[in-house]
């Protein structure tokens, strides 16, 4: 699986259910990197999309705690192992976590690739992405050449999770690295 995320310099993700930043190219990578794919996200991140609907082009499965909820053209899920259950019909490489914050801690462990779109400005966010720079089990392994949109500089990044860390959850307990991290 991978992720995609969008990030300050502090590896903030947004604020009030909604992004920190808009950046009509970063909405584009997304776009153009999700459609026709399947995205694993949120109830409160479907909730700040448009209209409160599924993304188009996309097959959409939220993950919520609410029994209660209902979206036309999403498919529900209320556990980690039933996301992972709906996502048995699918090839990872089609699938794509796109939040929020707890959506991404969830599954981080999961994925294997990880598209960050770091701005290179500081916003008050509220919810955080974990800092993969910091990270043992992952590396960054492409970035593009910095972007200026409306004021603020950005770069599209691509991190990998380090090979034989593909069970790692901290890696200070990990006997599967072999020193890797």
């Amino acid at each position: 699986m991978k992720l995609i995320v969008a990030v300050d310099k502090n590896w903030g993700i947004g604020k009030n259910n909604d992004l920190l930043f808009h950046l009509p190219t970063d909405m584009k990578f997304f776009r153009q990197t999700t459609s026709e794919h399947v995205i694993v996200l949120g109830r409160k991140t479907l909730e700040s999309f448009p209209n409160k609907q599924p993304l188009k082009n996309r097959i959409n499965i939220v993950l919520t705690t609410d029994l209660s909820y209902e979206c036309e053209g999403a498919t529900l899920c209320y556990s980690k192992e039933e996301v992972f259950d709906e996502l048995e019909r699918f090839s990872t490489d089609e699938v794509f976590i796109c939040g929020g914050e707890q959506i991404y801690r969830l599954f981080l462990e999961d994925c294997d690739t990880a598209y960050v779109t770091k701005i290179d400005s500081e916003a008050d966010a509220e919810k955080f992405f974990p800092n993969l720079d910091e990270h043992p089990a992952w590396e960054l392994t492409e970035a593009s050449e910095p972007i200026l949109e409306n004021g603020v500089s950005f770069r599209f990044c691509t991190y990998q999770k380090k090979k034989g860390c593909a069970s790692c959850t901290s890696c200070s307990d990990c006997a599967s690295c072999s020193g890797c991290c």
